[in-house]
């Protein structure tokens, strides 16, 4: 295990696997979070749910998954570091051989994504960050008014810029790191055209999308 670990060949599939699961959860989160679409009952009964008895199995999915984020960073520096050191001298005029911006920005974009998950977090979850005055309010059953802080803080211009300029990144990320697990577990069949792959590119717009219409229907006040 510990050869496995230390091998760039163990890191890059640890980073696939962390990657899938961070795939599957923003899939379900996509999938709660459109629910906004059918009203504060919908959405805030969805919150509860989530947070009443039996929540505790959450809990084990929240373990899971901020365990898969820390390992996926570890992984993400490591095997920069690694490259960086076997080519302490960069090539000049290098033109690579399979790039897309979404592979570009994996890094930049990587940081940025983890500096939003935690505001994202301090924002909705342990509401301590509340830029739209909604955080601790709740509806007329009694709950947490998720519905209400979510249009609320919306309705504020740089909340909404923030999270669309997240989703951007996410979007790209989404793409490369679709794009590449097959290759890092080694389920993907070589090619001569290794940017022409279907399931990558459709999964990131369509989860970028899915995130970004809820800012977008605020400020437009579809949902409000």
């Amino acid at each position: 295990m510990k050869r496995f670990y230390q091998s760039t060949v163990g890191k890059k599939i640890i980073m696939a696997v962390t990657g899938l699961i961070g795939i599957g959860f923003v899939i379900l989160h996509v999938a709660g979070n459109l629910q906004a679409f059918a009203g504060r009952e919908k959405l805030n009964a969805y919150s509860a749910l989530l947070h009443g008895p039996g929540a505790e199995l959450l809990w084990v999915v929240r373990v899971v998954l901020i365990a898969a984020v820390v390992l996926h960073v570890v992984m993400a520096v490591q095997l920069t570091q690694r490259a960086r050191a076997a080519r302490p001298v960069g090539y000049h005029e290098r033109e690579p051989q399979v790039s897309t911006i979404a592979s570009r920005s994996m890094r930049i974009g990587g940081f940025f994504l983890l500096a939003f998950i935690i505001f994202h977090l301090l924002h909705f979850t342990t509401r301590q960050v509340d830029p739209g005055g909604w955080a601790h309010r709740t509806d007329a059953r009694g709950r947490y008014d998720i519905y209400g802080n979510v249009v609320a803080s919306f309705r504020v211009w740089w909340v909404s810029a923030v999270y669309l300029a997240a989703m951007i990144a996410l979007g790209l990320h989404l793409w490369h790191g679709a794009w590449s697990f097959g290759r890092s577990l080694g389920v993907a069949q070589p090619t001569a055209h290794p940017l022409q792959r279907r399931v990558a590119p459709v999964l990131a717009v369509a989860l970028w999308l899915g995130f970004s219409l809820l800012p977008i229907a605020v400020l437009a006040g579809i949902i409000r």
